[in-house]
């Protein structure tokens, strides 16, 4: 059945999506024009509360818009570079330093200057005549000044781990952040590791069933309380014998290493959450030193999340306002609650900074990196908090490619540019604080959004959908000024479709892009070969796999296309079959010519030779920043996400097949690790067949 196209766009309401930011067309997977259907953006527009719908609503909004560029309004923020060019801004007069920024007010003519020091800054402008309205008037908008540049990463190589993976004869259940400590000392020491990136800790609902995914959290601003190590608190050292028997009690077993092996994070937090509320309880029930309003709020919407259900979109609607009076008599009748997930906050954010000081004492060159993800749960703490700066109902995702016919869903709500210019892209800021605040980097999860972002209205499907474009450099320029003042690396997850401009500026501002080897092609090539690792960009974090791609193993066996073939996902079954096959030929192709196997017609190598001789290559690559995977080097086969599933797979569930002090003693560990440190590993059988190319 052939899909009908698109009508005409009309001509107004072309010129009223682009005053918007709102897309017409755009070029698909494969580079070719699609037009967006006209009522698809019709309905974006009026989900950024445009009327579009019929032509006298787009005469309307058009001479509104026209009236505000007659005005001179200047925009809600803006952005600038330290060392730039002065910016002519008519009717600019006055610059005020705000937040924590070193300075005093400045009076300006007209022009902002050069030669401002990175910071934020109010500033106060006239325009001669009042949007309808006759008279000069003040109005307030928001200043970001950033760098040009982030301080350059320095090279070094290290691990990408999913915590809730890792696991400890002391585990709950799920790898925590005493065991992330350990992992730290131990790969600092043995190994000369210089960096971890972490899986996304930002905390799900308090509310059962727990969202396994880290990439659809309750709250990008606060961390998942399941990582706590319990027995680390101060509040269980310092309990009675009788409550440490009893919390001891409570301890969930580790998931074990055999391959029905499964987290089981409703039952973790269950446990953890009767343990922090005894020695809550023990400690005298101590409130926060403060409560900033951020916290506050979040902790008010768990006491909420408690009584009423884990969906706020269902409680009474006096509620759903977080700044209204019920809220705030909530807040009063449900105290003990709101100071009870306040103070696990604060045991969260100690820890976090106890992992960042043990990677510093253990002499990392870069540190702890986290990962943040794209969006939030629209039911969660954020969404509630924020709802005024997020666009209600609508839902982000992808559009139609090659390997997603039908386009993607990702059922979370994004920003909306105007109320974040607005705002003077204060939720977005904050929201970078919070995260920053424990880490030496930060992974930008899908960095392209910072740059535009696939709306999906609601009710309808991914392929009905269009980007909606922000300010990239008012959005880039909040980064860099966040990173800057927290003195960590940016890495911009930069896979898949990616428009050059977001490459470019990624580059320009020393944020690094990411290569992962099952992508690293030569696309002006014919046939499209690997790329030789000497020919990997410098300015990356490289890696051989993602959560939501094959390992190492599974990708030499096949598992990729098994698991999907079993669970219905694929089309044509042979053919991904001859796909998987092509592309294994390909990679022993590379690593014979590299010397790092031998030659064909010589022993097969078997699968371990294979996975160290892949480590090897990207031990070659320039990238400045390398890291590795516990489920690759331990030959796993099973991937930790599969996209397009959800129960089908067990997603964020699968353990490491090793326990911690497991992976300390494995071999493999030394061999592959030995190709990033320079230490020569103990022989064995696999690498003993490790060639040199001569």
């Amino acid at each position: 059945m052939s899909v009908p196209e698109p009508s005409p766009l009309p001509d107004d309401l072309a010129r009223l999506a682009a005053a918007h930011g709102v897309a017409t067309h755009y070029r698909d997977g494969r580079r070719r024009p699609v037009q967006v259907d006209p009522d698809v953006v019709v309905r974006v527009l009026g989900l950024l509360e445009v009327d579009a719908a019929t032509p006298a609503g787009r005469r309307r909004e058009l001479a509104a818009v026209a009236e505000r560029d007659r005005a001179g309004v200047p925009p809600g923020t803006v952005a600038m570079r330290v060392g730039g060019p002065a910016r002519a801004l008519p009717g600019a007069r006055r610059l005020i330093p705000i937040n924590d920024t070193d300075g005093v007010a400045r009076e300006v003519c007209d022009e902002l200057p050069g030669d401002l020091e990175p910071g934020w800054y109010r500033l106060l402008s006239t325009i001669p005549g009042a949007v309808s309205g006759s008279g000069a008037s003040e109005v307030e908008s928001t200043l970001v000044v950033a760098p040009a540049q982030l301080p350059k990463a320095p090279p070094t190589w290290g691990w990408q781990l999913q915590l809730y993976a890792l696991h400890s004869a002391g585990s709950w259940g799920i790898g925590d952040l005493g065991d992330l400590r350990e992992f730290v000392r131990w790969t600092a020491a043995e190994h000369g590791a210089g960096a971890l990136l972490l899986n996304p800790l930002h905390a799900p609902s308090p509310t059962h069933p727990v969202q396994p995914s880290p990439y659809t959290p309750s709250s990008r601003r606060f961390a998942n309380p399941l990582a706590l190590n319990i027995e680390a608190l101060d509040a269980y050292r310092l309990a009675d014998p009788a409550t440490r028997a009893e919390v001891d009690a409570l301890r969930v077993a580790a998931p074990g290493s055999d391959s029905a092996a499964r987290v089981n994070h409703d039952l973790v937090w269950a446990a953890k959450r009767a343990a922090l509320e005894l020695l809550w309880r023990s400690a005298g029930r101590p409130a926060p030193r403060e409560l900033p309003d951020g916290l506050r709020d979040f902790a008010t919407w768990c006491a909420l999340a408690e009584r009423y259900g884990g969906r706020w979109t269902r409680w009474p609607a006096p509620l759903r306002d977080p700044a209204g009076s019920a809220v705030a008599a909530a807040r009063e009748e449900l105290a003990p609650r709101v100071t009870f997930h306040a103070w696990v906050q604060e045991r969260c954010a100690e820890q976090l900074a106890a992992v960042r000081a043990t990677a510093k004492e253990s002499g990392m060159a870069l540190g702890v990196l986290h990962d943040l993800a794209v969006g939030v749960d629209p039911e969660g703490a954020d969404a509630w908090a924020l709802a005024d700066a997020l666009a209600t109902g609508v839902s982000v995702g992808a559009p139609p490619d090659d390997f997603t016919p039908r386009g993607q869903n990702w059922g979370l709500p994004p920003w909306r540019p105007d109320r974040l210019a607005a705002t003077g892209y204060a939720a977005f800021r904050d929201m970078l604080r919070a995260v920053l605040a424990h880490a030496d980097g930060l992974r930008i999860d899908h960095v392209a959004g910072l740059w535009r972002l696939w709306w999906v209205p609601p009710g309808d499907s991914p392929d009905r959908g269009t980007y909606v474009h922000y300010d990239a450099e008012v959005m880039t320029a909040v980064l860099a000024l966040e990173a800057h003042r927290a003195g960590a690396v940016v890495v911009g997850e930069d896979l898949g479709t990616v428009e050059p401009e977001v490459t470019d500026a990624l580059a320009e501002q020393e944020m690094l892009g990411c290569a992962v080897a099952w992508f690293a092609r030569d696309e002006s090539a014919p046939g499209t070969p690997l790329l030789a690792p000497s020919r990997w960009p410098e300015r990356a974090a490289a890696s051989l796999s993602t959560h939501d791609l094959p390992t190492a193993a599974g990708f030499l066996r096949g598992e990729h296309v098994r698991v999907r073939a079993e669970l219905g996902l694929l089309d044509d079954v042979p053919e991904e079959w001859a796909a998987a096959a092509r592309e294994r030929g390909d990679w022993l192709a590379l690593l014979r010519g590299e010397g790092l196997l031998p030659a064909e017609g010589d022993p097969e190598p078997d699968e371990r030779q294979i996975i160290l001789a892949m480590h090897q290559l990207l031990a070659r690559t320039p990238c400045r920043l390398k890291l590795i995977s516990p489920y690759d080097v331990l030959a796993d086969p099973r991937q930790p996400n599969l996209p397009g599933t959800v129960d089908e797979y067990p997603n964020w569930r699968l353990p490491l097949p090793a326990t911690l002090d497991e992976l300390r003693a494995d071999p493999r560990v030394a061999e592959i690790t030995s190709a990033f440190s320079g230490k020569i590993a103990p022989r064995s059988a696999a690498n003993s067949t490790a060639f040199s190319g001569k």
